[in-house]
């Protein structure tokens, strides 16, 4: 909650004059609680959270070799190795790394993972050109949003699969958040039970500016298609780039109370995407006004 009121009051400077001033200021202070680390835990099947305290890193463990979706912060990639190996696996075995949006806080570690293991690099095809620029788009000259930059061996569009020792992993464009933000489903077993999963994207306003001198061009577009979809969709298991998005400290202290499949929870991922719907179109409106304004 409190990384959240951080961004949150980070945002809210987006449009003044003193936001190239005071952003990385605040972006320090996130970054920080980002970079906390964590231990990594199995959150179901064959699903595991390799990632930190504050940004959600994802191994899908299979016989044939393994897929991690995103990394974190460039300062935490060691982190991530350190979990994969605490839970018994090597990170040579990945075979493919996803990335679900080509920020600074999901992209920081796919360029030396990529470089140590080989992997097929899978993401989003408008998300391309950031992640081989290493930059957030509209904020080029922000030198604090960039990472470092990653070839991408394959660009991928709604319905396209990563198929690895029996998984399946569809993609779909969820864009908005990033103009590739590329959301992926799955399902896995539960005891008895099969589960679908969704690994979302995202759908938060962020950084970008909606109106006047948008993100991208369409942006406001690409965001109403992305709340229409979420509509049509109804997952299980909901998990996501940050871990408070879908309340993964609760979660997990379940399964260490032995309590079963505390992420199972049907209707979860609808409620958020209905909430931050809501936050998005507050967020347009407010833009909107200060731009006919003139702040």
């Amino acid at each position: 909650m409190k990384r959240m009121m951080l961004l949150s009051a980070a945002l809210s400077l987006v449009a003044g004059s003193a936001a190239a001033q005071s952003l990385p200021d605040l972006m320090k202070q996130m970054i920080a609680a980002w970079n906390k680390p964590t231990e990594p835990f199995r959150v179901i099947d064959n699903i595991y959270y390799v990632g930190t305290n504050g940004l959600a890193s994802y191994l899908i463990a299979t016989p044939q070799g393994h897929i991690l979706i995103d990394t974190v912060m460039p300062e935490s990639t060691a982190q991530i190795e350190s979990s994969i190996g605490k839970l018994g696996f090597k990170v040579a075995d990945i075979k493919y790394i996803i990335n679900t949006h080509a920020h600074i806080d999901h992209t920081g570690g796919l360029a030396q993972i990529k470089q140590e293991t080989g992997a097929q690099m899978v993401a989003g095809a408008k998300d391309v050109p950031l992640l081989e620029g290493g930059f957030y788009p509209g904020r080029e000259e922000e030198k604090h949003l960039n990472f470092p930059p990653v070839k991408v061996d394959r660009a991928v569009r709604e319905g396209d699969t990563v198929v690895l020792g029996g998984v399946t992993l569809t993609a779909h464009e969820t864009p908005g958040h990033s103009p590739g933000c590329t959301s992926w489903t799955t399902d896995v077993k539960d005891g008895e039970a099969m589960r679908s999963v969704i690994f979302f994207c995202s759908a938060t306003v962020a950084l970008n500016r909606l109106v006047g001198r948008p993100t991208y061009p369409g942006i406001v577009d690409d965001y109403k298609k992305t709340y229409a979809w979420a509509k049509t969709v109804h997952p299980d298991i909901m998990l996501a780039p940050h871990p408070e998005m879908y309340g993964m400290a609760d979660k997990r202290a379940k399964i260490a109370a032995g309590e079963p499949s505390p992420f199972v929870r049907p209707g979860e991922f609808n409620a958020y995407l209905d909430r931050l719907e809501t936050q998005f179109n507050e967020g347009l409106a407010k833009q909107t006004a200060a731009l006919q304004s003139g702040k």
